[in-house]
């Protein structure tokens, strides 16, 4: 409770006086005498004072508010005033708490405050100068503002002459480094960045291992409590922290002499920490083997399957196709006690629905070898085969060649095409589209007239097959890889829906069809016959 000398001040302080001002925030500021300690009130008495020209009052705000309550004042901007005063009688934490306010503020827009950006930036190369290390982790963040040795930044604008961005990057790395040498994680973690996007191994351990380190003893009694990720935990570490622990794993699996136990370590940490992607590093990891499938001497001990379909099925219930692929190959593993083909086949065309090309091809793979089993195997294996060779695998490419025909225009078709008139289309709509049909796929002329289209198209291809009608044919796929194809067939799918194809329609049996065609076109299928 304020006291009657406390109550007098205030009363003053409230009537204008500077001098009570003063004192009364100078009571907040330290606590005591029957006030309580408040920085966001003793500041506001402070702000009132050093208005009224007393300079102990920005002393005061220049070494005793921290930017946090600076920050929540009503107008931050306006006691950069009191901050630039403390910092010219040489207060260097003042100059410091300025170029913060001015800078968190501009979003890179010198223009925001252009009296006072120019002075902040020489008062944080002050400050860094001196070792603070926010300041130089500060500077490096802003980097791009700082005049290049021997030339002030006003004659630079005069002249318009740029920084050169190779001084920029190396002023930023020099600040950069000085911060992390002393301690700034966000400065360690943007080396450790930097180092990562280079490819500069020995530097990013230099830089990560001490970060990792220490992440994995704050956590370590977090981590013996947790039984499955925990989205408190990926909070607490943050999207960064995650990033760098599983990037430090990798690197260290790489190097020689690793310490397994301490790869084992960050990849538990971020995969706890609810990392998608340190889940299947640490499914591959205790399954001993790379994403391909292959095996890996890793570690120390056999592989522990369990742990790894656990780690591996959650990797793959967060989108990783990678996850599904590498659990198809642990059940199919004679090695593994709970070894099942059903579920590795069922994971292998999980993974290949997802994308992964390898899945793909061998789902492919598996169809054409499994053909005679079940006849539409051979339109399965040719829809994997194309989805694979579409990125970019040319063991699928080849086979898909070998088993599946491309779209060739065939030319008694193309002849028949041309010698049909208006009126005949019109007369013989499906005997004109069964024409245009081979003209796109290259039919031949039993195939064109006994095709039914309705069980043929099968979305990635045409399944050719008329041996219950023409028993001289043969079973082909012709795929179809165009749009212009795809469209053209749905135009066409679209006469023969709701029609029956076969003998007993409208069209009739193979012979009737074939008198009409020679009736329409009695040239073309001379020709035709020539070539059967």
């Amino acid at each position: 409770m304020a006291k009657r000398e406390d109550l007098a001040i205030i009363r003053a302080a409230r009537a204008g006086q500077a001098a009570a001002q003063l004192a009364l925030g100078k009571r907040y500021l330290f606590g005591g005498n029957g006030l309580p300690q408040s920085l966001s009130t003793a500041l506001h008495w402070l702000d009132r004072a050093a208005q009224q020209q007393e300079s102990e009052a920005w002393m005061l705000i220049g070494s005793h508010i921290p930017l946090e309550v600076a920050e929540a004042a009503s107008d931050p901007l306006a006691l950069c005033v009191w901050y630039e005063r403390a910092f010219d009688a040489g207060l260097m934490q003042a100059g410091l708490v300025l170029a913060q306010l001015v800078l968190n503020r501009e979003d890179g827009n010198p223009q925001v405050l252009p009296g006072l950006h120019g002075k902040v930036i020489k008062a944080l190369e002050t400050a860094a100068h001196a070792g603070i290390a926010e300041a130089q982790w500060l500077l490096a963040q802003h980097a791009d503002s700082a005049p290049p040795p021997g030339r002030t930044a006003p004659s630079e604008q005069l002249a318009g002459i740029q920084p050169e961005p190779r001084l920029e990057q190396d002023a930023t790395l020099k600040w950069t480094a000085r911060a992390a040498d002393a301690g700034v994680m966000q400065a360690q973690q943007s080396l450790a960045q930097l180092a990562w996007e280079k490819a500069d191994w020995p530097v990013f351990l230099e830089r990560a291992l001490p970060l990792a380190r220490a992440l994995s003893e704050q956590y370590a009694d977090i981590l013996a409590q947790l039984n499955v990720p925990s989205e408190t935990l990926a909070r607490q570490l943050g999207e960064e922290n995650l990033s760098l622990l599983l990037r430090s794993a990798q690197v260290l699996q790489t190097s020689d002499g690793f310490d397994a136990a301490e790869v084992q370590q960050f990849l538990e940490l971020a995969a706890y920490g609810d990392d998608k992607a340190a889940q299947l590093a640490l499914g591959l990891w205790y399954a001993r083997m790379n994403s391909d499938g292959e095996r890996l001497l890793v570690g120390t001990g056999s592989a522990n399957y369990k742990k790894a379909i656990r780690w591996l099925t959650l990797a793959g219930e967060a989108g990783l196709a990678d996850a599904w692929y590498a659990l198809s190959r642990i059940y199919l593993k004679s090695e593994f006690s709970q070894r099942n083909l059903v579920d590795m086949q069922r994971h292998l065309e999980h993974a290949a629905e997802m994308g992964h090309c390898a899945a793909q091809l061998e789902c492919g793979l598996s169809a054409w070898r499994n053909r005679r089993e079940k006849l539409a195997n051979d339109v399965r294996a040719v829809y994997w085969l194309q989805k694979a060779a579409a990125q970019g695998s040319g063991e699928a490419a080849n086979l898909l060649a070998r088993i599946a025909d491309s779209a060739q225009p065939a030319a008694w078709a193309e002849t028949a095409k041309q010698q049909l008139t208006r009126e005949q289309v019109k007369a013989h709509p499906f005997l004109a589209a069964r024409i245009e049909l081979a003209v796109l796929f290259g039919l031949s002329r039993p195939e064109a007239l006994l095709l039914d289209l309705n069980q043929a198209d099968c979305g990635h291809c045409l399944v050719i097959d008329i041996r219950a009608h023409y028993a001289r044919s043969k079973r082909r796929l012709i795929l179809i890889q165009t749009g212009d194809e795809r469209q053209a067939l749905t135009r066409i799918a679209r006469l023969f829906e709701d029609v029956d194809c076969g003998p007993n329609g409208p069209e009739g049996n193979y012979r009737q069809r074939l008198y009409r065609f020679k009736t329409a076109v009695p040239s073309s299928a001379a020709e035709a016959d020539e070539v059967l």
